[in-house]
């Protein structure tokens, strides 16, 4: 009788022989350290054993919060509008990273609270001129946060069909470490205290002002349950929202997802919560000093490839990360076995 080799055996075999390949490269098992597990990690993601990155990309995202507005910053709301067009300038340090890198890089407006001028350089997709305050209300309306994931995933799609197989998210809005802290606290039932940092730079009084805000919302809605899409609909900011339905497209295209600092995992928090099989494409770039992030990162046991003490946004931990990518993928096509360098290996006890 035939046998028909099922896929997840398939699979089986094909997680195999990565793994041999990797283990008869000519060192001592193991001694590439995080290189091998991406090595593994993107071959098992492209499902084959001759991977590439292809057309790199970074899309960064900005919007307005309305919750800026009760001081949780140490910057006011139209900074957000200052730095976009920082971007669209190349002025901004993703700019540096990514020119520096050859990534491509796109900047979207999910919901600024400015009109900005047309810009090839700029794609609009405002849904709104910013959120609402979550101190009042909820941040957004439910029409409004599917548009979000709408449009993330439309704009993923779109970069996928240049032939993009790796991309990264970026985020642009002041208050959005506030956002951040609060999905964080409610997805992963974490302390409030254990999830709020300093955002861009608050003193000690201003970060106890910010948890005694940020308690206020939570008692406000504390009906809110975990269900993501009310979490993102209640305490999210549209960037956030527009990367979460950016990453869960890029995910179910196959491609390398590049997760950023805190508010970009807050993004993937959210994603993960939707469909677990998220995590087998997200490659954490670095941990940001961002209080809540090492505590994020730790919750979901993944291991990020960098600590530069970061805490920017904007995509500039993908950006410095993705030379590491390729060093992973370079040894697994180019670095000789044991066998094809004549070289004897460890001898079996």
């Amino acid at each position: 009788m035939e046998q028909h080799i099922t896929a997840p055996k398939m699979q089986q075999d094909l997680d195999a022989r990565i793994r041999e390949k990797i283990d008869l490269k000519t060192k001592p098992t193991g001694a590439l350290g995080l290189l091998e597990e991406l090595a593994y990690q993107i071959a098992s993601v492209q499902n084959t054993l001759n991977t590439n990155l292809v057309a790199p990309h970074i899309i960064v995202f900005a919007a307005s919060h309305g919750i800026a507005a009760s001081g949780v910053s140490a910057y006011p709301t139209e900074v957000t509008a200052q730095m976009v067009l920082n971007f669209l300038n190349g002025g901004a340090a993703i700019n540096a990273f990514t020119r520096q890198h050859q990534i491509e890089l796109t900047v979207v407006d999910a919901g600024v609270d400015y009109e900005f001028p047309n810009s090839e350089k700029l794609l609009d997709r405002k849904i709104g001129f910013g959120t609402k305050n979550f101190l009042e209300t909820t941040a957004m309306t439910a029409d409004e946060c599917l548009r979000c994931l709408e449009e993330g995933a439309e704009l993923v799609k779109s970069v996928s069909e240049t032939g993009c197989n790796v991309i990264g998210f970026g985020e642009m809005g002041i208050g959005n470490t506030s956002s951040a802290a609060m999905i964080m606290s409610r997805l992963l039932g974490l302390p409030l205290a254990d999830c709020v940092g300093i955002g861009t730079g608050l003193d000690d009084a201003g970060l106890d002002r910010k948890l005694s805000l940020l308690s206020q919302a939570a008692e406000l809605h504390k009906d809110v349950g975990n269900d993501p899409l009310q979490v993102l609909q209640t305490f999210g900011g549209f960037e956030i929202a527009m990367m979460c339905g950016a990453m869960l497209e890029a995910a179910a295209r196959q491609m390398i997802v590049l997760v950023d600092g805190f508010i970009a995992s807050s993004a993937y928090l959210a994603a993960l919560k939707m469909n677990h099989r998220v995590r087998q494409n997200a490659v954490f770039c670095h941990q940001s000093e961002e209080k809540g992030h090492r505590i994020l990162l730790e919750t979901l046991n993944v291991k990020p490839i960098l600590h530069l003490g970061m805490r920017l946004g904007e995509g500039t931990g993908c950006a410095v990360a993705y030379p590491i990518l390729q060093s992973a993928v370079a040894f697994l096509n180019e670095m000789a076995s044991f066998e094809s360098a004549g070289i004897s290996g460890k001898p079996a006890l």
